[in-house]
């Protein structure tokens, strides 16, 4: 019995020891295993044993945390939930420093965000926009969109960004029918991987990019978009740019590709 006992005690400590720091350290350095442990393993076993999304409980982090009205400290709150608590795709906030030197660089009147997710980078883009500015910010997922506008609406910007629901595909053909929109300053690229060459070609054939548009894109390396890059790399309508970094919230190697579109 107490052999039994003993074994159970030493069986779990050991399960514990697994989960809460060897196979996370190794994830840490690993791509395959980094996205399969935290967004399969971890967010299916969390959302079971809390009824909750990892969406909801971002949010709820957000609400504890940050202060209403300050975006920044909406992405600290963020920030510190995913290094902390539970690792979420966001840009995160290595690359989200690459991202907002490009926003100031760039300072935009209209911006194009292909994926909200939770509304970080959305938070991010907003936070240093010019007064007047317009963000569009596409999410396909309409779970995700609530959780996006209420965080939006907690950092104090729901006046400078337009959430939209839907496939990206069905609504670029349709951006400057339905809000006005000439050409994009500023596209930000975090959807689906398989989509980022097939809207950017949607973009150049809908007239929604000019001489001089910046496309950003995230996660070109991880979980990859060999596609897009080949694509922005050799053709002469782009002058492209590798911006080296690591997956959000690891040490496995990532970045962002800035392309400038050249006509």
């Amino acid at each position: 019995m107490w052999l039994t006992l003993l074994y159970s005690c030493l069986g779990g400590a050991l399960l514990y020891a697994l989960y809460r720091w060897v196979i996370p350290a190794a994830a840490q350095h690993h791509a395959g295993l980094a996205l399969f442990w935290h967004d399969v393993v971890v967010e299916r076993m969390l959302d079971t044993l809390t009824q909750s999304t990892r969406p909801q409980r971002m949010l709820a982090a957000v609400q504890k945390n940050a202060t209403r009205g300050d975006p920044r400290s909406v992405v600290k709150a963020i920030d510190q939930f995913c290094r902390q608590k539970e690792w979420a795709m966001n840009v995160g906030d290595e690359k989200g420093c690459i991202l907002d030197s490009v926003v100031s660089e760039v300072n935009p009147a209209t911006v194009l965000e292909l994926g909200t997710y939770c509304g970080y980078s959305t938070v991010r883009i907003a936070s240093l926009l010019p007064p007047h500015a317009k963000l569009i910010t596409l999410e396909f997922n309409p779970d995700n969109a609530v959780i996006a506008r209420q965080v939006i609406a907690w950092a104090g910007l729901e006046d400078k960004i337009q959430l939209v629901e839907g496939a990206s595909g069905d609504w670029i053909p349709k951006m400057k029918e339905e809000f006005g929109v000439k050409t994009f300053d500023l596209v930000f690229l975090d959807h689906w991987k398989d989509r980022y060459l097939p809207d950017t070609k949607l973009m150049e054939e809908c007239g929604l990019l000019r001489k001089g548009s910046i496309l950003l894109a995230d996660n070109v390396i991880c979980p990859g978009t060999p596609d897009y890059l080949e694509y922005v790399r050799n053709s002469p309508r782009y002058k492209s740019q590798y911006f080296k970094s690591h997956l959000e919230y690891t040490k496995v190697e990532d970045g962002l590709e800035k392309s400038v579109f050249l006509g």
